[in-house]
């Protein structure tokens, strides 16, 4: 019986020793395969710069009152010419200035209790003036003092200019190149302390692009494109996937 049980633990002693070589051998693999498994690192980069524009969109409009379509087409004709020769006179060329279709608006007559009438009293005939050009500085001060024009009688009103940038599309470009070196330089950053290296660019996101005045710390989740400053600042950001060697 003793010489049975001394075999049975030998047997026992034997297993044992399998199975701790086995765990061992699974808990090494285990972490061969963590170590392996990390071979890559997602990285977000930006990249910001201020641009000036270099196009200016800017309109203005005026209106004339009259009891008839013809006498109010008449004198809205007559102001057209004021208006175009003002702007001449200030420098404007004459492709840089577009007029637009005459807009016509009926005033019916209104009783004293309120009540509309199918009566109309006036026609209200408007146009809009509207310049574009390169020369943004020089058209947006032009703009700005464009009120001069009532002064000479005329009902006129200054809408605020429009600002943009010709060259956009070629700088989107550069700034997600921008973007993406930003971001190797990060992860290189993150994984100098382990002693790995950046390796090759794996896949990578574009986020929408961000326009907006200087100092602007404004977000939108489907960009921004701001087109009432005359500075600007465009930011990209590129979300990129990075093999670690």
């Amino acid at each position: 019986m003793k010489k049975i049980q001394g075999w049975t633990l030998i047997a026992i002693a034997l297993i044992l020793s399998v199975g701790l070589i086995s765990s061992s051998y699974l808990v090494v693999e285990g972490v061969k395969e963590v170590k392996q498994g990390a071979k890559s690192l997602t990285v977000t980069g930006s990249a910001k710069k201020t641009i000036e524009s270099d196009v200016i969109a800017w309109e203005g409009s005026f209106s004339v009152d009259a009891a008839d379509l013809t006498t109010g087409y008449t004198i809205l004709k007559e102001q057209a010419a004021i208006v175009k020769k003002y702007f001449e006179d200030k420098g404007i060329q004459p492709d840089e200035i577009t007029f637009s279709a005459v807009n016509t608006y009926t005033r019916n007559r209104i009783l004293d209790n309120g009540v509309y009438t199918n009566i109309i009293d006036s026609y209200n005939l408007s146009q809009t003036v509207k310049i574009n050009s390169t020369r943004v500085l020089e058209v947006a001060e032009v703009g700005r003092n464009a009120t001069e024009l009532i002064e000479q009688g005329i009902n006129f009103t200054s809408n605020a200019p429009q600002y943009f940038y010709s060259k956009l599309a070629d700088l989107k470009i550069e700034m997600i190149g921008l973007a993406t070196a930003d971001a190797k330089s990060r992860g290189e950053a993150m994984v100098a302390v382990t002693g790995n290296k950046i390796g090759m660019l794996e896949s990578a996101r574009v986020g929408v692009f961000q326009i907006t005045s200087l100092y602007s710390n404004e977000v939108d989740d489907y960009g921004i494109n701001d087109t009432y400053s005359y500075q600007k600042e465009i930011t990209a950001v590129v979300t990129c996937d990075f093999e670690v060697k």
